[in-house]
């Protein structure tokens, strides 16, 4: 009687939602938990963005937008993509929705068919796999470690693709690692699909301004792909606006039109206040992000050097957005009196209820052997967290 659909029990639970959740139980009880489990911005939405939407409210824009986002919106992402990154799009090739999480599931529902094959990148951000089943598809995964920088190569990705590929879903920077693909490397990547005609490319930038190595390069620069490039973005990561749920896509105009086909079905437009919002953010001072991006980078140098002080952690230096993804399978099969850590998962429960900091295992990432820490939060949160996770793992035997 009481039978969820089998597309919903093929489904995990979101494993950085499940900890942070954890976080808050164990808050609820009076303990002092740093909560390193969620990639938020520790920053508020800065003034002049929130100004725009008060200005919207008060000017009534409270209807229906159109299902891919009001047309002030789309020009002005048409402008950043010029802009920024030296690419050209229409109004037409972009589609606006709530968030860019949702922006991917689009895409994926709008392309794969069932049996289809879609290459992801490990570690990989939790919810690709998750959503390429929803899709019926099949979730093809190439792992990249530490000593590669988590980052695959032309060759992992030549050996990957079969008649049946029909997606790559790439991130960059990345979340979990923040590992940043250079212009070279993408040029790899597309020399190999510019032979595949049939996959697009899912490309997740939603991390573009958290970048510390310089100019964002995206793989839709390159003419040979470009018309089965996917660019994935959104206001969340570099304004400081999460909550405002506002992503979009740009590409090809056909999985556009698919795209607000789907939404148009079920849930129509994103947030009329939230457009406006999201529109001062790309057209006005981008002084805001840099500011954030600065701040951000000053904490990825604090957390890698506290991190390489503990011993049995191997740490890369990140390239950009806000996590750091150490390798900790030393600590595999040690114990702290009954207490037995097996996996990263085992690790993560363990730092959070002896150390009361909330990480997340690498296991829902892709790679069982690391763990990550957001690093969206204050230097004292930092230096305390590390504090109390080099504590906690020294009493492991």
């Amino acid at each position: 009687m009481n039978q969820l659909s089998d597309r919903l029990n093929r489904l995990s639970q979101s494993a950085t939602l499940l900890m942070s959740q954890k976080s808050n139980e164990l808050k609820a009880q009076g303990i002092d938990v740093i909560n390193m489990s969620v990639g938020e911005p520790d920053f508020n939405t800065p003034d002049h963005i929130k100004a725009a939407a008060i200005k919207a409210v008060e000017e009534n824009f409270s209807r229906y937008s159109p299902v891919p986002g009001y047309p002030a919106l789309r020009q002005a992402i048409v402008a950043k993509l010029k802009n920024e990154n030296g690419l050209d799009y229409t109004p037409a090739q972009i589609s606006c929705s709530n968030g860019a999480k949702q922006s991917v599931c689009n895409v994926v529902m709008t392309v794969v068919n069932a049996g289809d094959e879609v290459i992801i990148p490990a570690p990989y951000w939790v919810s690709y796999p998750e959503m390429v089943k929803l899709a019926d598809g099949t979730p093809v995964v190439v792992g990249a470690g530490i000593e590669q920088d988590f980052k695959i190569t032309p060759e992992q990705l030549e050996a990957a693709i079969t008649p049946k590929t029909r997606a790559l879903i790439l991130c960059s920077p990345s979340n979990p690692t923040g590992s940043v693909y250079s212009k070279e490397e993408l040029a790899g990547l597309a020399a190999v699909l510019a032979k595949h005609e049939r996959v697009i490319v899912i490309a997740d930038e939603i991390y573009e301004h958290i970048n510390y190595i310089g100019k964002h390069e995206s793989i839709a620069q390159f003419d040979e792909i470009k018309d089965r490039v996917v660019i994935i973005n959104g206001v969340s990561k570099a304004y400081a606006m999460t909550g405002w749920r506002i992503g979009f896509i740009a590409g090809p105009e056909w999985i556009v039109k698919g795209c607000n086909k789907l939404q148009g079905q079920y849930t129509s437009g994103p947030c009329s206040v939230s457009q406006k919002a999201a529109e001062a953010a790309y057209t006005g001072s981008q002084e805001c992000v840099e500011v954030m991006r600065q701040a951000f980078e000053r904490r990825r140098d604090l957390i890698v050097e506290l991190a390489k002080e503990i011993p049995g952690l191997e740490v890369n230096k990140p390239q950009g957005a806000f996590y750091l993804f150490p390798k900790c399978s030393s600590y595999f099969g040690k114990k702290d009196g009954d207490r037995v850590i097996n996996t990263s998962t085992d690790l993560a429960l363990y730092l959070l209820e002896v150390g009361h900091v909330a990480t997340v295992g690498g296991d829902d990432f892709g790679s069982p052997e690391c763990f990550r820490m957001s690093y969206a939060t204050s230097d004292e949160n930092i230096k305390e967290a590390m504090k109390r996770i080099k504590e906690a793992l020294s009493r492991l035997k």
